[in-house]
């Protein structure tokens, strides 16, 4: 981060790290997901498509980040373990939770057309996520045993009440009314006497969830001159299902879940909900405050080198994060302004927002997985000759400022880094193109100030630094306007003022006032 008398700002963000030896849980599910499934027409009450597709993200996700050592989901939702001894991100709650859920929103929108060839993604899927804190062994067990008994009932109720409706002739009001107070044996009896379906027989898939954790397998990593292979043993996650995951008989039986985790002394027969969701690591963002999520790029270094992105700056790859800036700000009403630079976007929700109850994890994890889901939707409609050749991931945090200008001073301290970076980035890869090494234009470069910069890139290069694109110095700010359109009226000949409001991206000085006063209904 560059140096500058904002830095003061940094000093509001808070420490959300999960103290060992809680065990950490990463539990995502959709958003609306019952929107998403109407939408895209998916089979009822369970779409093995659709499941599938859950279980190869998940699967993604368990051979991206190793120290993710179990997990299991069914429906829109997942949960992912984390090893006892995990250090990763140094447990920052925000940073695991945001991170987790944006890859895996990239891979479902990657993967969507291997499960649904014939079938258009018509809007970004975005997912919420929560991290639950596992004091104990016995409380991940109580966990895990609470939410495949979620599973169960669920199912049973879903496929209940969709051959109430396409079978039985009922409407979906009718059908709620007749499993209102149904219980389990009630509805086994249903399902047997009026649908012929032995629930118990019915695909594992949809009654038991699916479990995804590496074990030990053989490979093959080559051959000898004689043909023969050569085999080793390696980690590979694999999926397993079990109609009791929280058993003894099961978890057990699996060396890798004892050494990471431990083993079960005993079996969990009774869950408490109530107590469980009493672990969730959540924090309520102080009220009449400014919100402001950042998100950015992880290890964005090595995504623009696989994807030849132009150096210093690719005006593509910056388009295409202000596209989907813009779309966030679509979506989310809340948010009044955002601003960007490189692979990193900051988002201001006003200070009366109510979003999500002003619960940190769910507002962060949901502008983070919808960021994630637009990148890779768009990233065809700006890229049309690059592949993407892996899925990108984003992390996030949430931090708030009490007044405006303290805001107003997040957003200069911001933009005064873009500037800083930009400049030694130019210089940098302008000494690179010329022949000097990266370690010898690091050097060069060394205790240089700005006017020294600007005199190499003029005298050197012929570049004058003022007249580079405002986007590259100055970063983008989104923000919507309201302008009045003069609409005639029928019949007549006068006209009524409408107000429009219009998302507008500008490339331009923020730090100063002036543009707060250009601007006053974006903090009023």
């Amino acid at each position: 981060m560059a140096n500058s008398k904002y830095e003061y700002v940094k000093s509001f963000e808070v420490e959300d790290e999960v103290m060992p030896p809680n065990l950490i849980v990463v539990h995502i599910d959709r958003r609306d997901f019952r929107r998403f499934s109407e939408v895209h027409e998916f089979e009822k009450p369970d779409d093995e498509k659709a499941l599938n597709l859950m279980n190869q993200c998940a699967m993604a996700v368990l051979e991206e980040y190793p120290d993710i050592v179990f997990s299991y989901g069914y429906g829109d939702e997942y949960s992912f373990v984390l090893k006892k001894t995990s250090k990763f991100y140094q447990r920052r709650s925000s940073k695991i939770s945001s991170v987790i859920v944006s890859f895996f929103t990239s891979v479902y929108v990657t993967k969507w057309k291997e499960f649904f060839p014939l079938k258009e993604l018509r809007y970004p899927p975005s997912f919420l996520s929560q991290i639950v804190c596992c004091a104990s062994l016995e409380i991940l067990q109580a966990y895990l045993a609470w939410r495949q008994r979620d599973c169960h009932v669920q199912n049973q109720y879903n496929t209940c009440f969709w051959e109430l409706v396409k079978k039985g002739g009922k409407t979906e009001m009718e059908a709620q009314e007749i499993l209102k107070y149904a219980k389990e044996q009630d509805r086994n009896e249903l399902l047997h006497q009026q649908f012929g379906i032995n629930y118990n027989g019915t695909l594992a898939l949809f009654r038991q969830g699916t479990c995804i954790f590496k074990t030990e397998v053989e490979d093959i990593v080559k051959y000898n001159e004689d043909g023969m292979p050569v085999k080793r043993l390696r980690r590979k996650a694999g999926i397993f299902r079990s109609e009791n995951i929280a058993g003894r008989r099961f978890w057990n039986a699996h060396a890798s879940l004892l050494k990471e985790l431990g083993n079960f002394s005993e079996d969990c027969f009774k869950t408490n909900p109530d107590y469980i969701r009493s672990f969730l690591f959540e924090s309520k963002l102080m009220p009449s405050t400014w919100i402001v999520i950042r998100i950015d790029g992880c290890h964005f270094h090595r995504f623009a080198d696989v994807h030849e992105f132009n150096k210093p700056n690719d005006k593509q790859a910056l388009g295409l994060m202000n596209l989907c800036a813009e779309a966030v700000l679509e979506e989310f009403h809340d948010i009044v302004f955002c601003y960007g630079v490189s692979d990193e976007y900051s988002f201001v929700l006003k200070k009366d927002s109510q979003l999500y109850q002003r619960r940190a994890s769910k507002i962060v994890s949901a502008i983070v997985s919808f960021f994630s889901s637009m990148y890779v939707m768009k990233w065809k409609d700006v890229f049309r000759k690059k592949e993407l050749k892996y899925s990108p991931s984003f992390d996030g945090r949430a931090v708030c400022y009490p007044s405006n200008e303290i805001l107003q001073d997040y957003l200069a301290w911001r933009q005064v880094d873009c500037h800083i970076n930009n400049q030694y980035n130019t210089c940098f890869w302008s000494l690179v193109k010329s022949g000097k090494s990266k370690s010898e234009a690091q050097n060069y470069l060394k205790g240089t100030q700005a006017r020294e910069k600007n005199e190499l890139l003029l005298k050197e290069f012929g570049i004058n630094y003022n007249t580079l694109p405002l986007m590259f110095r100055q970063g983008s700010s989104i923000f919507r306007v309201k302008r009045e359109n003069p609409t005639l009226l029928e019949n007549d000949a006068s006209s009524v003022e409408k107000t429009e409001t219009k998302i507008v991206t500008e490339h331009c000085n923020i730090i100063e006032q002036s543009f707060w006063e250009a601007h006053p209904s974006i903090l009023d």
